[in-house]
């Protein structure tokens, strides 16, 4: 099994079970990162079904969440009208990839997400 479909896997354990927040913690996880700001791929990429503002139902895969700034960061980042989902979604190396740019890393991030969605169910 190649690393990006071991942490896809391990992921979807972990949103099957919806224990995303035990991420921080989990020692299976390896290598919490700083967010790099300018990707946004955890705003575009996984699905959403709790309210967001502007967005009462949620959202789909793949849709841009509406508080998603032009300039890919998060308009309510430390709100607490934003989703639990949202704060518990911590970046690391595996998910959000170690490349030197933030474009490279948004395109990691997203194989990542888009194939957690798709083992999930959600996507």
């Amino acid at each position: 099994m190649s690393r990006e479909n071991s942490v896809v896997t391990s992921l979807a354990g972990r949103r099957k079970k919806n224990v995303t927040s035990d991420m921080q913690t989990d020692p299976t996880v390896h290598a919490l990162m700083q967010c790099r700001g300018g990707c946004g791929a955890c705003c575009i990429a996984p699905s959403i079904s709790s309210a967001i503002p502007g967005m009462p139902g949620g959202k789909p895969a793949g849709v841009r969440c509406i508080q998603l700034t032009v300039d890919n960061r998060c308009a309510i980042f430390g709100d607490p009208r934003r989703p639990p989902v949202c704060s518990s979604l911590r970046a690391n190396i595996e998910m959000c990839g170690n490349e030197a740019s933030v474009d490279a890393t948004r395109v990691h991030a997203m194989r990542v997400l888009v194939e957690l969605e798709r083992r999930t169910g959600h996507g």
